[in-house]
This record gives C-alpha cells, structure tokens and sequence, in this order.
C-alpha cells in the first residue's frame, strides 16, 4: 500500500494549486481510488499513457445509469436538475450507438465552417466588452469578460434573441457563482436554472421549425443523416449541453490563460511582440499551451466500468466511477518535456484539454477561436495589464469538473474613452 499523500486532496489548498497533488500521485498511485466531497467513490486516472486509454476504452460508459442508482438519484453524478429536466440525452451521457448518430447530427449542424464564420461576431463581441472597462484602468476579468464573452457568443450561435440573451447570463451565473452575475453555484441554483433553460429551449425549438433561420438551433432542427432527425427532446439536450459545457470551458480557458500570462512575463512578453508583428503562429500554439498548462476542464466528466478491466496495473470492478485527471495527465513528465513550465511555443503538445476518442468536444474549435480572440484583444489594448492582488489572494470555484477562477482583478493604464453598452 503506497505512504499517504502529503497533499490532501480537495482542500482550499489543492483547489488553488492541485498539481503538486497529482503528481504524487502519478509516481506513486496513478490510478487512485477515493472518496469525492460529494460521497461518491471514484477512481481517479493521473498518468498520460493511462488517461488515453481511459478517454477511448468502449468499457468504460458515459451513462450514468451503469452507476449506483442511489448515488445518481441523489444528483451526486451529473449536472444537478439535467435529469428532471428531461435534458440528459446529449453526447455527454450517451454510448454508441445512440452516440454516433447523434454525434452525425450535431455535425451536420456545428460545423467548421460555421465556427469560421463566426469569427468575426466573436471579435466585435470582444472589444465592445472591452470597451466597457478600458477606460476604468482595473476591471475583473472573469465577471466583465471572460464570463459574458462565451454566453453571448454561443447565444448568437444557437439563434437566442438579443433581447432574451440577458436571462441566460443571469442562469449562467446561477451555475458558475460567478461575482455580479446573479449566481449562487448551489446545486439547487444550478437545478433551477437548468429548469428554466429548458422551458426557454422548448419554446425556442417549437418556434424554430415553425420558423427556421440560420442559426444553430435551426441546423439541429434540420439535420439529417439517411433520413434520422434530431428529435425535439435531442435537440434541446444538444443545445443545452453546447450552453453548459461550452460557456464553462472558453471562461476558464480565457481566465486561466490570462492568469498564465500574468505570471510569466518572459512567455507574455514574447506573445505580445509576435502579435504587434502581426504574426499568429505563436498564438495558435500558445492557446494549446494554456490549455495543456492550466487548463479549463481538470476532470474528464464521468465514465463507469461496464466490466472488470485493468488501468495503470490496477482492477477496477464493474459500476465502478473512473475519472480521468485531464491536468495531471497534462503535466505527465513521459509525455511532455519539461511540464511544469510555460513554453507557448510547444509544438509537440498533445494534450487532452479537449478530451479524446469519440467524446473528443465537439465545441473544441469555437473554444479556441474564442480564447485566440480574446487573448489577442487583451493583449493589444491592455499592453501593461497586471494583477491587482498577489496571485495567493486569488479564489477558485468549487466543483470537481472544471477548473476555474472567482474573479480575476487586474490594472491597466486607462484607454482614453471606453463605451459600455450591451454586447448585442
């Protein structure tokens, strides 16, 4: 039985920092069983190699139903309310079959292309943001910026209404505890917002067929691969799943990627003098980089044995809960050279930021035009910005999936006028 680990797991301290954690416990229990703040009991995958594996292994199952029921039944495994909402058939929660032909649907829909028409909504939305502190001289990045940038965007995307794009920041913020955005991050904040997403989602979807546009929601609608289509439950799980998850992830990419900079004068400065170049390869791998470094998702969502099976050396019975440690997995000194230091020009960088295998996210690339975007932005108007508190003051969110700061207070010198006016 190996020694105790000398960093408890799921402390203050593990949450601002947790990587000295996992890296005890790849060298000494790469595949480690414990007990979740939650109550439930998991196996938490910490090495590369094993964490690959894992990611694509068809015995290990995205339903929650091949878990204990009653760990299920209490809201313990899951987005609280998604099941009461009638909102668990997304690509999250689902094996193949149904898997592959959903995962067909949706990318009839969120394709590429779109995500690169985009682009240019996601800049406007950038710097009118930014206008609205930049001649302030300090603003919180997460609540004025990275959290509002990825609700409005996928907003747009979807087909919601500017004049209704307001609700889903305030049910956002229900989710994220994010300070100034409505929330409290309970779990039973985050079942009603799911709720009244869902009722909004539901009259958006019945309007759309009736009236379809060139909007996502529309194209989920109407996607068809040899004759199946979406059904209206599908499609509102989809929608639902593309605002939850991918809101969470551009938030945290963005402000843990910002935190990075901010930390690392050397690799910000070298950012800043290849985009005043005029350059974007540094940026596409920089974006990589952050993802790898400090990335937004900590744990890979849940998977459950469906057979005994062998990880890292390690049994694992059926129903068992595997889940896979995406930042331990990313700092894996087999893998990467050097790991624990900020190289934003790292070419050879396959990180599981996005995940891996059929699950890979689907959302992975507006994540990373978002995150390009708004790392460009910050850097080009705000060229001096800084913390404005010791990096020891700063607070993480709670929660197991995701990793994410509370706020993000920072300085600048002041731009000469600024406008504030409502990101539509």
């Amino acid at each position: 039985m190996p020694e105790k680990n000398p960093h408890p797991l799921f402390t203050q301290e593990f949450a601002a920092d947790p990587y000295p954690a996992y890296g005890w416990l790849r060298e000494h229990a790469p595949v480690h069983r414990t007990t979740l703040p939650s109550g439930v009991d998991a196996w938490l995958v910490t090495r590369y190699a094993d964490a690959r594996q894992a990611l694509a292994d068809p015995r290990l199952s995205k339903d929650p139903a091949r878990h204990s029921a009653r760990a299920h039944s209490r809201g313990r495994i899951g987005i609280p309310g998604e099941r009461t909402a009638d909102l668990v058939s997304h690509l999250l929660n689902i094996d193949p079959p149904d898997h592959t032909r959903l995962r067909r649907l949706v990318s009839a829909a969120f394709t590429p292309r779109r995500v690169a028409e985009f682009a240019p909504r996601v800049r406007e939305l950038t710097d009118r943001l930014i206008d609205g502190f930049a001649s302030r001289g300090s603003a919180d990045l997460i609540a004025e910026f990275a959290f509002p940038l990825p609700i409005y965007a996928i907003c747009d995307m979807l087909g919601v209404p500017r004049t209704d794009q307001d609700d889903f920041r305030d049910w956002a913020g229900m989710m994220l505890h994010t300070p100034g955005a409505g929330g409290t991050g309970s779990r039973g904040g985050v079942a009603r917002s799911v709720k009244r997403m869902r009722a909004y989602l539901a009259e958006l979807i019945h309007r759309k067929r009736a009236d379809p546009g060139d909007d996502l929601i529309s194209g989920l609608i109407q996607a068809s691969d040899h004759g199946e289509h979406l059904s209206e439950k599908e499609a509102a799980a989809m929608a639902f799943i593309l605002l939850f998850a991918g809101f969470e992830t551009t938030v945290n990419l963005v402000g843990n990627g910002t935190l990075a900079l901010l930390r690392d004068d050397a690799e910000r400065t070298r950012l800043q003098r290849s985009l005043d170049r005029g350059e974007t390869e540094l940026l596409a791998t920089a974006v990589e980089e952050l993802l790898r470094y400090d990335g937004p998702v900590e744990l890979a969502t849940w998977r459950f044995a469906t057979e005994p099976l062998r990880l890292g050396g390690t049994e694992v019975a059926p129903g068992d809960a595997v889940l896979v440690v995406l930042a331990a997995a990313d700092r894996d000194p087999e893998r990467f050279d050097r790991p624990d230091v900020l190289d934003l020009g790292r070419t050879s960088n396959p990180h599981l930021g996005f995940g891996h295998g059929i699950h890979y996210c689907i959302g992975a690339p507006l994540a990373r035009l978002e995150g390009r975007t708004a790392l460009a932005a910050l850097l080009g108007r705000l060229p001096d910005l800084a913390l404005a508190v010791p990096p020891e003051e700063l607070r993480w969110r709670g929660g197991l999936i995701m990793r994410g700061l509370r706020a993000l207070p920072v300085t600048f010198t002041p731009e000469s006028s600024g406008i504030a006016p409502h990101p539509g």
